[in-house]
Parts: structure tokens; C-alpha cells; sequence
């Protein structure tokens, strides 16, 4: 099918395009980008007038639970939120059941996605077997199965020389390694942020250290092996300020922010609600603000969601008790635009970038780009659309998020992956031509 997206704002990080234009998509790709292109080219026309027509978004670090957990999400529930939120690619993490530490768990993954015909989930492999921080995962059989990257997420390889061992290897094998980064010594039984919030409620905090010292140990590490270093979700100021000091001496580092931590802060918890709670926590309102700076001057360069789904029943309990973890894939882009881009932080060409076109490069995937010849992975965001969020239209099986009933300006209109339209908002359907 050939479709034309007619009259929208064409944004394009990969050749600095920004202008009004129709995109033409044949057999899966960008025909042609141009204005004023006839309709009679077109077996189907979706008017993008007063929107922006962006390369799809890829989120580098979600959860989908599958194998193992399928209650709380799936392959199929987890492709159709994130088509829901503008993705058309994303990096599945490895703490699964069994963990994807094998071949096996790698292409059961991506066949399954394949079968749901939506859109591409790549599956990152574990660093170590089982994820128990003793032995490496035979880590270039997952790359040769697939897997475009290596992780530990969900826990911190805590042996140095393991670590170094793993970095090196990713380093020989060309692939990053992503890291989650948190002194598990130094968690113990924290449940929010150290500061007047986790006194009030009378929880266990977690102090900024718990990131920094495993951050500042990674990019050491990293400079050592020469080994290409992705610092996942991000949350204090220190960490802005480790990242800018590693790139000025060459460190092949980079780094995510998630919504929810330049978002909120932990004066935006009123009571000690599990919705709130998630790894690593929300800090201050300081170092939100260095967050929103980093991402600002390119030092923090992408936006990832870490989403986490779980069942009602999981959060339904006290703080101290409920898992870390909220859901993203579905408010990310329009918590992006309301608070980066409105609040004057990110023009809508470095949102594209952040959420798009730098984590293709990291990645190393031929993605993120909208240029004529290139994948039509697109969605079509519509930044004039108010709304307030409602959990219970999620499509993911997780409603876990601090920001229901939030209102943001900027929605998804279409998400479109391999040429298919695989997400239509339905409040939009009247203008589709």
C-alpha cells in the first residue's frame, strides 16, 4: 500500500530538516518528501496538517515481562502501548524468566514480535548467566542471535573485574553495554529518596551515591576497555556533571533520562502512594532541574521510559512492600513536549533527536531517520492536542503511573512502522482523509 501523510511539519534530526511537506510511503520506505504531492499517488491519504511528522521513536530500555512474568505484560500488550506512545522500535531488558542470557530466550523474543506484526523490539542480552553476577554470559552467541546490545538491568554486575571483563568483550564484539547503575551495598532496604519526604513517611531512604559510585566506577571502566558505555535512566545531578567530564576526555559515553525523573520530584508525593516508587527514585527538585539542563545542552542525549509494568495486585499494598516501577510508554512523548519542549528546553528537532534519531546511532540500527529511501518508521504527533492522561485507556496490561489524571499538551496521532499504520488515535480518525 502506498500512503501519503499530506501537509505536516517534516522533522528530520538526521539531515536537519524542518519544514512543511507530504511524505509519500511505497513498499515500506520514504518514496518521497515534497510539497503539494498529488493524492492520486497515494492508495491512502492521513492528513498531518498542523502536526509533526517525525522519525518513529525508539525507547532504548522497557519491559515487557515476556518470558516469565506475562501477567503483567507480553510481547503483544507491550508492542501495542508503545505503538500507542509514537514507537516503532524498542529495547527489551533482560531480567525476564529465565533471563535472557541464551540464544534461545533472544529468539523467542524476537519471533514473537514478529508474529505480532507491529512493530521491531530488539532483545537485549543479560551480561551475566542468570543474572547473578558470578559467571559472563556466553555474550557473543546473544549478539549473534541478535541481541543489540548488553544489560544488566534491573541489578548492577557489582564484581569490578567481572564488569571490566563484560565491557571488554562488548568493546571486541561492537556492541554497548547498558548499564544500570547502583551500589546494591549501599541500597539495603530503601524505598524513596533520602531527604524530608522518606522522614515524613518514615521509609528507608536511597541516597544520590547509590548511582553516582556505580557511574563514576562504569565510565572508569569504560575509558579502560575502550568500550561503548549507555548510563541508563539517569536521575541525579551528579550524574549531568560525571557524563560532560567523561566526554571531554574521550570516554565513549552516553546517557537517558526518563520522563518521570525530569518531570517529578519528591515534592510531588504527597503521600507514600507505590505509584511513586520506582529505581532509582525521584529526587529534588535540583536535581530535576540538572536533569532538564543536561538534556538541554546535549550532554544527557537521549529519552528512554524504563517502562515497568506490574499487576493492580502488586501495587495494591504499602510502599515498603510494592515492586519498583512505573509504566512510560504512553505518556513519554507528551510529557517530553509538555515539559521540555514548552518549558523551553528542547526545540521539537532535539526531541526528535532524543527520542529517535541519537538512539539509533547508539544502537548502531539504520533508524531514526526519515530521509527518501530510508525505513518509513514515522509518527505523526499532533502538539496542540490537550488531554488529560487516563491510565485506564492504556493498551499496556500495566496502569501503574504516578501521572493519571495529569494534564499535558502533545499527542500521538498515527505511528506508522515498515510503511503500516499500526496505531490510529481514534479521536483523529474523522480527519483522515
Amino acid at each position: 500500500m502506498t500512503i501519503l501523510l499530506k501537509g505536516g511539519r517534516v522533522i528530520n534530526p538526521a539531515e536537519n530538516r524542518d519544514e512543511t511537506a507530504d511524505v509519500l510511503i511505497e513498499n515500506g520506505k520514504v518514496k518521497k518528501i515534497d510539497r503539494d504531492i498529488s493524492e492520486s499517488e497515494a492508495d491512502r491519504v492521513i492528513s498531518a496538517k498542523d502536526c509533526y511528522v517525525m522519525p518513529g521513536f525508539i525507547d532504548m530500555h522497557v519491559h515487557f515481562r515476556d518470558p516469565g512474568y506475562e501477567q503483567k505484560e507480553d510481547i503483544f500488550s507491550g508492542m501495542q502501548a508503545a505503538a500507542h506512545g509514537g514507537y516503532t522500535t524498542v529495547l527489551t531488558m533482560p531480567n525476564t524468566r529465565p533471563a535472557a542470557d541464551n540464544p534461545d530466550v533472544i529468539h523467542y523474543v524476537h519471533n514473537k514480535a514478529k508474529a505480532g506484526q507491529c512493530i521491531h523490539v530488539l532483545q537485549v542480552g543479560a551480561i551475566t548467566k542468570g543474572q547473578k553476577g558470578e559467571e559472563l554470559a556466553d555474550i557473543e552467541s546473544l549478539v549473534e542471535a541478535g541481541c543489540p546490545a548488553i544489560s544488566e538491568d534491573g541489578k548492577t554486575v557489582m564484581d569490578a573485574s567481572l564488569c571490566m571483563d563484560a565491557m571488554a568483550e562488548a568493546a571486541r564484539l561492537h556492541i554497548p553495554v547498558l548499564a544500570h547503575c547502583e551500589d546494591r551495598n549501599m541500597v539495603q532496604k530503601g524505598v524513596i529518596n533520602e531527604g524530608e519526604k522518606s522522614k515524613e513517611f518514615g521509609l528507608p531512604g536511597i541516597k544520590n551515591t547509590v548511582e553516582d559510585l556505580i557511574i563514576a566506577r562504569d565510565i572508569i571502566l569504560a575509558k579502560e576497555t575502550g568500550a561503548q558505555l549507555h548510563l541508563c535512566h539517569c536521575s541525579t545531578k551528579n550524574s549531568v556533571w560525571m557524563v560532560k567530564s567523561a566526554k571531554e576526555v574521550g570516554v565513549k559515553v552516553s546517557a537517558e533520562v526518563c520522563p518521570h525523573h525530569f518531570t517529578l520530584s519528591t515534592d510531588d508525593m504527597k503521600e507514600p502512594d507505590p505509584n511513586y516508587k520506582m529505581n532509582p527514585p525521584l529526587r529534588t527538585k535540583e536535581d530535576v532541574q540538572a536533569l532538564k539542563e543536561g538534556l538541554r545542552d546535549g550532554i544527557m542525549e537521549v529519552i528512554s521510559t524504563d517502562h515497568a509494568p506490574h499487576t493492580f495486585d502488586d501495587k495494591n499494598c504499602s510502599m515498603q512492600e510494592a515492586p519498583f516501577g512505573i509504566v512510560g510508554l504512553e505518556t513519554a512523548a507528551s510529557l517530553t513536549y509538555t515539559e521540555l519542549v514548552l518549558g523551553g528546553y528542547l526545540t521539537p528537532m532535539k526531541m526528535a533527536a532524543c527520542m529517535s534519531y541519537n538512539p539509533a546511532g547508539i544502537i548502531g540500527i539504520d533508524k531514526g531517520d526519515i530521509s527518501e529511501g530510508k525505513p518509513a518508521d514515522i509518527v505523526i504527533f499532533d502538539p496542540k492536542k490537550t488531554y488529560r492522561i487516563d491510565k485506564n485507556t492504556f493498551a499496556s496490561k500495566g496502569k501503574n503511573t504516578p501521572f493519571d489524571g495529569r494534564e499535558v499538551t502533545g499527542r500521538v496521532k498515527c505511528t506508522i512502522c515498515d510503511g503500516e499504520v499500526v496505531y490510529m488515535d481514534e479521536d483523529e480518525d474523522q480527519d483522515e482523509d
